[in-house]
């Protein structure tokens, strides 16, 4: 492999970590393309023209060998870990408190929260080890970490978790020269938000469109996360549809 910064993704079959994905590549980045799906990630990698530029990974974010498995990859074949994007995340039916199930609930905090630990402390433990040491962690967490949708309580639970998250990494990371921050998206134009302009539950009980934005500025924003030298890091980052009722929500 050429002498490349290293960046991992997970959830990089579609939507927001593919657009990431593609921006770190044509920044330089030698990719690593984690997800459940093996044939979403070849696609994404076959969308970048020169797929020699991505590693394919099929992995279980909330299964610990699993994680384990594709980190130790990672240094095997590529000897160091620059970025980690955790952005792998699901969300839940939406419903009254009451009614939301067990099951749903402990699915929801075991991808987007305890997935994301398990990827962010196994890159820890790269990072602060390797030589030069130190790296990138970026996470995904949503406007839903700073205002709740209504009917969201998993999903808004997980992301406010993910906000202390990587409050503690950023703290913990200092001796070994490792960022951490946060990107909160608002509206990204996904099969998540496909039904948005046509219209979305709001706080009043109302339904409404909402506009969306081009995920590939996602993609870029985290790629500019990618960019900043060590010395210098975005702890909290928002990108948003900039008509979407977030300001003053509720």
């Amino acid at each position: 492999m050429e002498n490349r910064k290293v960046a991992l993704i997970t959830g990089a079959g579609s939507g927001i970590g593919r657009a990431a994905a593609l921006a770190l590549h044509t920044c330089g980045f030698q990719v690593v393309l984690v997800g459940r799906n093996r044939g979403n990630l070849v696609e994404t990698a076959a969308l970048s023209g020169s797929a020699d530029r991505f590693l394919v990974c099929p992995t279980d974010v909330t299964d610990e060998k699993s994680v384990d498995a594709a980190f130790e990859l990672v240094t095997e074949k590529l000897g160091r870990l620059d970025l980690l994007f955790n952005n792998a995340g699901i969300g839940t039916p939406s419903v009254q408190l009451d009614e939301l199930k067990i099951a749903d609930w402990r699915k929801c905090i075991d991808v987007n929260l305890t997935g994301s630990f398990l990827c962010a402390r196994k890159a820890f433990g790269i990072m602060k080890r390797q030589l030069p040491k130190g790296g990138r962690i970026v996470n995904n967490g949503s406007i839903s970490a700073t205002a709740p949708r209504a009917n969201s309580t998993a999903y808004t639970s997980s992301k406010h978790a993910i906000s202390g998250l990587t409050k503690s990494i950023a703290l913990d990371g200092r001796p070994h020269d490792i960022c951490c921050s946060q990107i909160d998206i608002g509206n990204a134009g996904t099969a998540l938000t496909q039904g948005f302009g046509s219209g979305a539950l709001q706080a009043d009980g109302s339904i409404a469109p909402e506009p969306v934005f081009d995920v590939k500025h996602c993609g870029e924003a985290v790629a500019y996360l990618a960019s900043l030298p060590l010395t210098a890091n975005i702890l909290f980052m928002t990108i948003m549809a900039t008509k979407m009722p977030f300001v003053g929500r509720g």
